[in-house]
């Protein structure tokens, strides 16, 4: 075996297989398991973040989302790697409809300028 496969191998036993089919305008809630407390006592909980996908990176294993919602009047982005242990679950809510692959545009928008419109030719 040389030096590819291994990585290979390696990645196919980190990746998972239960996500839904994520595409750029679609609004999610993606599952993020949070530590807390001292070093003696850790607890984890999991904290949903909801938001659009305003963009993706990559693929396999390195897989990214970029999530945006507004919280607070203040637009929040966050960026996720969809394969990561710290992932519980990513769960589409909504498709939406769009015809780009990056939605780096509803940064500049207000209000009800950054709706997206409903897609239903997919499932969720």
């Amino acid at each position: 075996m040389n030096a590819q496969e291994i990585i290979r191998s390696i990645e196919a036993e980190q990746k998972k297989s239960n996500l839904p089919d994520i595409y750029v305008g679609d609004t999610v809630r993606v599952g993020v398991i949070i530590q807390e407390g001292e070093k003696g006592k850790e607890r984890t909980r999991t904290q949903p973040y909801e938001g659009v996908v305003i963009a993706m990176r990559n693929g396999g294993i390195n897989e990214t989302i970029t999530v945006r919602r507004i919280f607070q009047g203040v637009g929040v982005e966050r960026v996720f790697l969809v394969h990561s242990p710290r992932i519980e679950s990513i769960k589409v809510l909504r498709r939406g409809k769009v015809r780009r692959a990056k939605l780096y545009y509803l940064r500049d928008r207000v209000g009800k300028a950054t709706r997206i419109k409903q897609r239903f030719d997919r499932s969720l």
